[in-house]
């Protein structure tokens, strides 16, 4: 699929099938992660795939604003290995995780398969309902399925604010 058509077309699914992603595609989400960029090459990223019933219903104990997909990606990063901006008030581990989360939506999309962004979630309870290392920060979840029937983007979904109210040329 062309980037600007996966860019347009890719929504929040919100209602999902129980059909599994199958391997071939999960690999290529996965490797599209792993491409991502870090700050100074430090992918200090890890990303659970979580698709047993009992790792599935610890995601649902966490938040109500899981949809169901069969498969959940959780999106962590070691933080003892970011890298520490100049003034030390701020460090790579959200941005960095934050474009590979990106790289895996958009990658997901492009491989035919839906997914929802998950943030409504207590990151430290969620390390911990999954057993993570103490050192990892969760930064999201990502719902990863096929939507059901019926299911398809929000109706605002087209609705963007056009670039003169976004973007300032300095």
């Amino acid at each position: 699929m062309e980037f600007n058509e996966v860019v347009k077309n890719r929504y929040s699914c919100k209602k999902y099938s129980d059909k599994q992603v199958e391997n071939e595609k999960l690999t290529a989400i996965l490797e599209a992660g792993r491409l991502a960029p870090t700050a100074k090459n430090l992918q200090e990223q890890h990303i659970y795939v979580v698709q047993s019933e009992e790792c599935l219903a610890r995601i649902d104990e966490l938040t109500p604003c899981r949809y169901g997909a069969p498969t959940v990606l959780v999106v962590a990063f070691n933080k003892n290995e970011v890298f520490t901006y100049p003034g030390g008030k701020r460090d790579s581990g959200v941005e960095d995780a934050a474009i590979v989360a990106t790289h895996l939506t958009l990658a997901a999309a492009n491989e035919g398969v839906d997914s929802c962004w998950l943030n409504f979630f207590d990151p430290d309870k969620a390390a911990s309902l999954l057993g993570l290392p103490e050192n990892e920060e969760v930064l999201m979840l990502l719902d990863l399925g096929y939507a059901a029937d019926g299911a398809g983007p929000l109706p605002n979904h087209e609705s963007r604010k056009p670039l003169s109210e976004t973007v300032t040329y300095l």
